[in-house]
């Protein structure tokens, strides 16, 4: 099955930190952008399970992925898709998959419950040392930009270390960084009450 533990450390930047860090680290000149669409239940199933949907656009290449709490960090399932099966989970008709819909089965969610709710367009410089990845996002979403370091490693200790690292290395304070999808539903809220 295509899934994997995800063990990552992330903080929230300001603009400025976010292009300090761009020059000081070994990061690309130019950054991959990626789409990521996400898809929710009308009463909010994946939410009340911990869990998130999305399809991400990278590259001309569809991935479907499913992110489930797990003891060491995210239980992370994913599955390419063609583009004419990501047009119809954009345009309201998800198809069944192989490893995905096993999962959401388990959590009792059934695919023509879910809705495209929404996407987020993120620039991503990414460079890999040592066995971890750091990448530096900048994210457009609902009128919001926001800015965020990554770092991906083989175990906590590791992850929580390069972090820490980097941060003390650039002055730079550590902010909590809530998942993408969290700060997409939080705007998307915060735009509806207004």
């Amino acid at each position: 099955m295509p899934a994997h533990i995800e063990i990552e450390f992330k903080t929230m930047l300001t603009e400025d930190e976010f292009h300090r860090l761009l020059k000081q680290l070994p990061f690309p000149e130019r950054p991959v952008v990626q789409t990521n669409h996400y898809f929710e239940t009308d009463d909010f199933q994946l939410k009340e399970n911990g869990c998130a949907l999305r399809i991400r656009k990278k590259r001309g290449q569809f991935i479907l992925t499913l992110k489930e709490p797990h003891d060491e960090g995210l239980l992370e399932t994913n599955e390419p898709l063609s583009k004419e099966t990501a047009d119809r989970w954009l345009e309201g008709n998800p198809t069944t998959t192989d490893f995905v819909s096993k999962r959401l089965k388990r959590l009792g969610i059934k695919e023509d419950a879910l809705r495209h709710v929404g996407s987020l367009v993120t620039e991503r410089y990414t460079f890999e040392e040592n066995g971890i990845h750091y990448m530096l996002d900048k994210s457009l979403y609902h009128g919001v930009v926001d800015y965020e370091l990554e770092v991906e490693a083989p175990s906590t200790e590791a992850g929580m270390n390069a972090l820490k690292r980097v941060l003390a290395e650039n002055g730079i304070e550590e902010r909590k960084a809530p998942p993408k999808i969290a700060r997409f539903f939080q705007q998307k809220a915060k735009l509806k009450n207004e």
